[in-house]
């Protein structure tokens, strides 16, 4: 079973209008919403499949009427309470004076260009061997779930559920985010670029002879 945001591909919701003047300019709290995104992940008290999977996990009608950085505001507001960093009146206003025992912490302005251009590199050495190679059929498995835990996050998208394409590049091991997001280990794998044919994804395509290519794991594929 899905999640609202799992909606790529679904029928009905209006063509996508691409902004007029290319990428929008983020306002003041935006821009601070980023920050502060960025400055809690610093604190290392989770990686980024469980922030994913924090947003994932807001309500149905949040989700729905909430913007983009509404959602990540949310659902770091939820990580900082769950993990204990802050409690709900540190989020009102009514914290105390006391030295924050993650203070040591904290990410420095003139830090932050370098954490930028760091990223997270998600490819690890793995001993889980590559059972596909490239040109080869493949199937997704159906439904798409998390096999490790019940409603838990997973990067297949409901709508390339049981679809059929082909393995088109390699990428190496990296870490399996069904995993991650919920503190299991990084149990990295074997990631493949996989190519699905529109008519393989959509009943009624308008482009029949357009691909997608999708990023999927290992454990999300079966031979065709």
């Amino acid at each position: 079973m899905t999640r609202v945001h799992d909606m790529g591909g679904r029928f009905g919701d209006g063509a996508v209008v691409p902004e007029a003047d290319g990428i929008p300019q983020l306002g003041d709290w935006q821009a601070r919403a980023l920050a502060l995104t960025l400055a809690a992940g610093a604190l290392g008290q989770w990686n980024i499949d469980v922030s994913r999977h924090a947003r994932e996990r807001l309500s149905p009608a949040d989700y729905g009427r909430f913007s983009y950085f509404e959602k990540w505001i949310a659902a770091l507001a939820d990580l900082l309470v769950e993990t204990g960093v802050l409690t709900e009146e540190d989020l009102s206003g009514q914290e105390g004076d006391a030295p924050h025992p993650l203070a040591d912490r904290v990410l420095k302005a003139e830090a932050v260009a370098a954490v930028l251009a760091r990223g997270g590199p998600s490819e690890r050495p793995s001993n889980v061997a590559s059972r596909f190679e490239v040109g080869q059929a493949v199937r997704t498995l159906r439904p798409a779930a998390n096999r490790l835990v019940d409603g838990g996050h997973t990067r297949l998208p409901a709508y390339a559920a049981g679809a059929r394409g082909r393995i088109v590049r390699k990428h190496g091991s990296h870490v399996l985010p069904d995993s991650n997001a919920h503190r299991l280990g990084e149990a990295p794998e074997p990631l493949y670029a996989v190519a699905f044919p529109a008519s393989e994804l959509w009943a009624d395509p308008e482009a029949p002879g357009d691909e997608v290519v999708l990023d999927l794991w290992q454990s999300y594929l079966e031979p065709a």
